[in-house]
This record gives structure tokens, C-alpha cells and sequence, in this order.
């Protein structure tokens, strides 16, 4: 400030006030302090479930993911809105609903089909950071522009692997000695086109856009999204030695359960389409797999997942040699899970606890973990170290859900807090559909909330399995499922919808589901046959903001009266 202009205040204590007042205003992110602010690294899997060491998962050798999960806070009950690819990315991306967005497939685009949505690597840029995608972050293709919503979200153009492009061709040895595009397929590395695969690709070039940044002072927002360990099995063959077959157990409830409504069933169609899964000639829709089929399936997805662990491991195993651990704030999640024989299920696509649960864990630096500490993300080669053993650093059991991403993130690095989305949402570029979580991972004394709820959804062609049930087009929906997870339970509606209004019909009642989740884990026991006719509320009229709402009253209402009468 320059003389002239101090002598404008008429007392130096006018001028102490001032500055108070501007330095407060930059600690709440009212004024751009970007040269100040933490970067930010977004690891997003694709189609991981909580199979992981840090969700008490005792099979699976995730030591990198652990590892950052130690010095972490770690949100056990966090979910998806849609668990397909597409859907659950934008909503996560925008902190919108699948209603809002009006995404439910592969086929649209946000920007067109509902608003001109701001995303949070797009805010992250109009606040002074330098923005970078590598890997699947948005779905590619149509649903983010078939440029991956460049240049509105990125600052460089994202970069896809060369690798991906044979990902769904013929490259697995069979036992006859020729190629198929199988299901189950890991491979020699070496022996692969350039001798390499996608998220190897990826690793490197994450790598080296953290070196490119070290000398530079603006701030960056990276994401990375791995694509493992969605199908095909396509991994190096050597982490198959860490699940041995002969260890390897059914799910726990591997069968249909006799009051599942068909409409909440996925037929798990992509699956069916891999060249070693035709060879089963398995029945449609409900199977079953064969049992020596279905353990060769665990066994591939664990392995896939320790793959993946490890380019974990390597990127934030660079993050430190290029000591950045400290500046950077890091986030783990995934777009949704995956069933591995659930239900008789596999993949994704339905509402299921397996398919909507996801992993989340914030690691913020000074708070989740000690300022002090030299090296925080060695990598851990899982080949080498087989004892390995981490406690996480916090934990909290509230419901979360993927919306609350990006009100989170932006409140960790001192920016405004967004403002909730209104009833006219689909006027507003700017606002959220989540919380902000930035208290529970501040505060470790956060008590847990019981009635906070999680919504998740999955759209159907019609009320049985068919060929288009698990991802139909937008103009075949005709059937909306809307869950609501609870501590306690999950409660499901299947209601009649309109693809050309976007809104259900909210007295077309097609099935219901309703799970003690306590006391059923596996959501294998449907009692909503126990509720009266006369407790599900009439829902009519009502939008699908005041439904989710409406649902969630329905929960508690539901639950307490089954409580009076003893049967939970």
C-alpha cells in the first residue's frame, strides 16, 4: 500500500483494523491468497468396492491404499448416487443428483441436458489453480463432451493412455493358445502392445506432471482416476499369486434371495458379453455363474485391486521423493462399487450396499497427519514386504455420500462455502447438493449422527431383467429406484418414471424393499412386506428434492413403528 494512500486513514489503528479485517478475509477465502493455498490430488478407482485393508477387508493386500488411510481420515459409510460410471462421476464432479444432472446413462451431457453446471476441477481453476485430468476422471465420450469438459474443467487438454485402446480387444491367452477378449485376463506384460497397460501409462504420466510442477508456484489440482478395477481382468499375471484359487470363498449369499423384487435385479449383462463367461452358456437372467468360475472372478477382482493399490503406492510415493506430501492435500474414493456374487449379482448397477458403498479418505497435511513426520508415503511393494499391518488415522462411521466431495474440498483449502442448491437448482451454475464434511475431519470429537441418510438411485427398462436392464438409454426408463441408506437400514421405492419430464411418478408404486442392516448386513432379508399399505405415506405432487426428503421421513416413521411392535 503506498504512502499517499495511508494517509487516508486518519489514525494508524484505522490501518491495524483494516489489515485484521482483509487477513481474516483471505482465511475464509473471500480474497485470492492461491499462491498460499494446499494442491490437491484426486484419486478416483473405478468400480472399487470397500474391498480394502483399511475397511477391515481381511483378504485383500491393499498396503499403499493403508498406508495413506493411517494417516487419513477415513469415512466408513460413504456411498454413490448411481452406480454406473457415467451418472456417478458428473454428480460427483457438479455435487449433483442424478435428477439434477439428468445423467442416467452414457449418452448425455450435463452442460446440454440440464445446466450449464460449474465442476469442482472448474472451480479450482477460476480460483487460480493450474488444473490437470489423467486417467478416467469424467466418463469419456458423450457424457462429458467426448473431450473430457475441456477446456471448461482443465487446464492442459486430460490425457487417456494409448494403452486403453486395446483394452476391450482380443489379448488374453486362452488355454487353447489363442486370444480372447475374456473376462479373466492377466496377462504378461511384456507381451502386451508397448509393453504396458493403461494405469501403468497412467502412473508415469501423473508423474511426471508433479515433477513438471515442483518449480512452480501456482498451486495445482491433479486427478487421477485408475481404471482397475473395472472389468476386463486385464492385470499382470504375477498378482494373481497373492490370492491363491485354492483360498479364494463364495460370497457369503451367493444365491437370489426369495423376496427380492425383480425389478432391484441386475442380469450383469457386460459380464455376459466376455468371450470366457459365453463359454459357460449361463442361463438369463439369474444364472447361476458355476462355483469354480465364480472363485476365479474373486480371485482376478483382489488381484486387480492390489494392481491398483500399487500405482497408489507409486504416485504417492513420488508425491514424497518430490516432497509435496506436505503441500498437498490428498482425496481416495471411487465411482461406485462392484457385487462379486452378492445376491447372485456381479457388477454393478443396482442399489445394493456392495454397489453403492464406496471407499473415501482425506488426507489433509498437519491435520490428519503429524507436520513433523520425514516420509509419509514410502511405497510398499506388496511382493516384497508380506507383513505389513496399519491402524487408520481417524475414522467416522456417519453416512456420507460422493456429493459432499466437493463442499469438502473447497472448505479445506479456505474457499467460501457453497451455498445449498434451491428448489430452482437447475438455474444455478454454482451450489451443492452435499455437505460439507471439513468439521469431521477437523474436529475428531464429531459424534455420530443416526439419522443422517445417504440417497443412491438406478433407473430399469421394465419391471423384470431383461437385455437393457442394467444401463438402459434414457428414452427406455420407465422405472426410477430410489434408496435411502440409514445407520440402521437401507429403504427402496420403485416407482413409475417419465424420461421426457425426468420425474417420477410418485403414486406408481412398483415394489419396495426394506433391510435391517444391524441385523442383515448382506441385505439378503426384504421385510418390506411387514409395512401396512397405510405407512407408506402418499408421495404425490411432490418433486424429487421434497421425495428424498419425503423418504427419509417415510425411514424413521417405518422404523419406529416396527420398533413399537418388536420386530427390530
Amino acid at each position: 500500500m503506498s504512502l499517499t494512500r495511508l494517509k487516508d486513514f486518519s489514525t494508524m489503528n484505522i490501518y491495524v483494523q483494516f489489515w485484521f479485517v482483509l487477513l481474516a478475509r483471505c482465511s475464509l477465502g473471500l480474497v485470492d491468497a492461491s499462491a498460499e493455498r494446499k494442491n490437491v490430488l484426486v484419486i478416483i478407482a473405478d468400480d472399487l468396492r470397500t474391498s480394502l485393508g483399511c475397511y477391515k477387508d481381511p483378504l485383500v493386500k491393499s498396503p499403499n491404499i493403508d498406508q495413506l488411510a493411517s494417516k487419513s481420515h477415513v469415512f466408513f459409510n460413504a456411498y454413490a448416487q448411481q452406480a454406473v460410471c457415467a451418472p456417478s462421476r458428473t454428480s460427483m464432479l457438479t455435487s449433483r443428483r442424478p435428477d439434477t444432472t439428468r445423467v442416467y446413462d452414457f449418452k448425455t451431457y450435463w452442460r446440454v441436458q440440464s445446466g450449464n453446471y460449474t465442476t469442482l476441477p472448474e472451480y479450482f481453476k477460476s480460483k487460480g489453480y493450474f488444473t490437470m485430468s489423467v486417467g478416467k476422471v469424467f466418463h469419456p465420450g458423450i457424457a462429458s463432451n467426448h473431450t473430457d469438459d475441456y477446456p471448461y474443467s482443465w487446464s492442459i487438454p486430460p490425457y487417456h493412455p494409448a494403452s486403453l485402446h486395446f483394452e476391450k480387444q482380443k489379448m488374453c491367452k486362452g488355454d487353447d493358445g489363442q486370444l480372447h477378449a475374456n473376462l479373466l485376463c492377466a496377462v504378461n506384460v511384456t507381451e502386451q502392445p508397448g509393453g504396458t497397460l493403461p494405469d501403468l501409462e497412467s502412473t508415469e504420466e501423473a508423474i511426471g506432471l508433479l515433477k513438471g510442477r515442483v518449480q512452480n508456484t501456482q498451486p495445482f489440482f491433479l486427478a487421477v482416476g485408475f481404471h482397475k478395477p473395472h472389468i476386463p481382468f486385464r492385470i499382470p499375471q504375477e498378482y494373481l499369486s497373492l490370492y491363491p484359487i485354492e483360498k479364494m470363498t463364495l460370497a457369503p449369499d451367493p444365491i437370489v434371495p426369495e423376496l427380492l423384487p425383480p425389478v432391484a435385479y441386475n442380469p450383469w449383462t457386460d459380464v455376459r458379453k466376455r468371450d470366457d463367461v459365453k463359454q459357460l452358456n449361463i442361463s438369463f437372467p439369474y444364472g447361476p455363474v458355476p462355483k469354480d468360475f465364480q472363485l476365479g472372478i474373486r480371485q482376478h477382482y483382489f488381484a486387480a485391486v492390489s494392481y491398483m493399490d500399487a500405482q497408489v503406492g507409486r504416485l504417492l510415493g513420488a508425491l514424497d521423493q518430490l516432497n509435496m506430501s506436505k503441500d498437498t492435500l490428498v482425496v481416495f474414493t471411487s465411482d461406485h462399487g462392484w457385487s462379486l456374487g452378492e445376491h447372485g449379482e456381479w457388477a454393478k448397477y443396482s442399489n445394493f450396499e456392495v454397489a453403492t458403498r464406496v471407499p473415501l479418505i482425506f488426507y489433509i497435511p498437519g491435520v490428519t497427519s503429524h507436520p513433523q513426520e520425514n516420509s509419509t508415503f514410502p511405497f510398499i511393494d506388496v511382493f516384497n514386504k508380506k507383513a505389513f499391518s496399519f491402524q487408520n488415522g481417524r475414522e467416522s462411521q456417519n453416512v456420507v455420500e460422493l456429493v459432499d466431495v466437493f463442499p469438502t474440498l473447497t472448505s479445506l483449502v479456505g474457499f467460501e462455502e457453497l451455498d445449498p442448491c434451491g428448489e430452482l437448482s437447475f438455474k444455478e451454475s454454482l451450489c451443492t447438493e452435499g455437505v460439507d464434511l471439513a468439521h469431521h475431519i477437523q474436529n475428531e470429537a464429531v459424534e455420530l449422527d443416526r439419522e443422517h441418510v445417504a440417497f443412491s438411485q438406478y433407473p430399469r427398462p421394465a419391471d423384470s431383467p431383461q437385455e437393457n436392464s442394467d444401463l438402459p438409454d434414457l428414452k427406455d426408463i420407465k422405472i426410477m429406484g430410489y434408496s435411502v441408506r440409514s445407520w440402521n437400514y437401507r429403504f427402496t421405492l420403485w416407482l413409475g418414471f417419465n424420461p421426457t419430464t425426468f420425474q417420477p411418478n410418485t403414486s406408481d408404486i412398483h415394489a419396495g424393499e426394506l433391510y435391517m442392516v444391524e441385523d442383515d448386513p448382506g441385505e439378503d432379508h426384504n421385510v418390506y412386506q411387514l409395512i401396512s399399505d397405510k405407512m407408506v405415506a402418499k408421495l404425490a405432487n411432490l418433486t424429487t428434492a421434497s421425495l428424498q426428503l419425503q423418504m427419509r421421513q417415510q425411514l424413521l416413521y417405518i422404523t419406529a413403528g416396527m420398533k413399537t411392535r418388536g420386530t427390530a
